[in-house]
């Protein structure tokens, strides 16, 4: 006879009696221990790289991807909230292509330069292009001047100490005495620039503080020529004016008085975006922010010969230094080696 399972007691193993062993051990034999319960399933760690990444494409859905590299690659020093731009350095992906964006990114990089010499006082415009304060500008704003006094976007000044000019292409470089940590301009590649690009001008017309204006370019490599070194009646002219009346040429026309003898010409990009007096030493940008021209010389009737006043300013004819032409003498600017 053998036991049932039904009428085994707990725990047991039955016995084959029937098989003529009796009391011979149960088959199979109990295990040694008792087996350890299940554990509880675990959740998979997500790699901290997998939730970047999640966190990355988030931000490229809400358009706020210029704000998350800037804070990458400077600490988030930069970058304005909510408004997605990195301030000086690019455009927003939201505002990629339109003026306002331009405006609002490069704006802060923009300064009103004012010069006083012995015949006067004229404003004009440069453009930030190191975070302590280098400042590249027209050599005919800062020429003559014994004291430079800069106002930023900000409307804190600084006077500025001149590193070197090249009247040769009318540039000069300034740095801020005791500045630091300021917003930098983007220099662009003025080769890339075709007929018709959109650009917008950023600068002080007038003293008028970053007044911001649109247009496209009209032409590339214009022979703009400029004089180099304006006897004292040209210079007072222009101090009076508010650094507008630096003679130039262009067409086999003069503006400005007369270039005399000590002159230089250089290719210019033309823009129809206004310009007015105060412009020169500012930016001629592309619509992805980057600065690809220094804004140099306008035509107005008035500039030609007319009495009028109502006929001064702009009538879509400036002309900006090709930024590649700024790149390559910044070198030279640094050293002070031109003239």
């Amino acid at each position: 006879m053998y036991m049932t399972e039904s009428h085994r007691p707990s725990g047991e193993y039955p016995t084959y009696a029937s098989y003529g062993t009796p009391g011979a051990a149960a088959y199979p034999p109990p295990p040694p221990y008792e087996p350890a319960p299940p554990r509880p399933a675990r959740r998979a760690r997500r790699p901290v790289a997998l939730l970047a990444a999640v966190a990355i494409a988030a931000s490229v859905v809400g358009g706020g991807t210029a704000t998350l590299i800037g804070e990458l690659a400077d600490g988030g020093t930069n970058g304005s909230g909510s408004g997605g731009v990195v301030q000086g350095t690019t455009v927003s992906r939201s505002d990629a292509g339109t003026v306002s964006g331009v405006a609002s990114a490069v704006a802060p990089t923009i300064v009103e330069i004012g010069a006083t010499s012995t015949a006067g006082r004229s404003t004009g415009s440069g453009v930030v292009i190191t975070p302590d304060g280098e400042i590249i500008t027209n050599n005919h704003v800062i020429s003559g001047a014994s004291e430079i006094e800069v106002t930023l976007s900000t409307g804190r000044k600084y006077t500025a100490d001149v590193v070197g000019t090249d009247a040769a292409k009318d540039l000069a470089l300034i740095r801020l005495q005791g500045a630091s940590g300021l917003k930098t301009a983007s220099l662009g590649d003025s080769s890339e620039v075709k007929v018709g690009d959109q650009v917008v001008a950023i600068g002080s017309p007038e003293g008028l503080t970053g007044t911001v204006t649109s247009g496209i370019v009209s032409a590339l490599d214009r022979d703009v020529t400029v004089t180099k070194t304006p006897d004292q009646g040209q210079t007072q002219g222009r101090q009076q004016q508010g650094g507008g009346d630096w003679p130039f040429e262009f067409g086999g026309q003069r503006f400005n008085g007369e270039t005399g003898t000590s002159k230089t010409t250089y290719k210019a990009i033309q823009t129809d975006a206004s310009l007015n007096p105060g412009n020169s030493g500012g930016a001629l940008i592309n619509m992805k922010g980057e600065i690809i021209g220094i804004n140099s010389a306008m035509y107005s009737p008035s500039s030609a010969g007319s009495s009028a006043s109502s006929a001064a300013g702009s009538v879509g004819l400036g002309f900006a230094i090709p930024v590649d032409t700024v790149k390559a003498g910044l070198d030279t600017l640094r050293a002070g080696d031109a003239s």
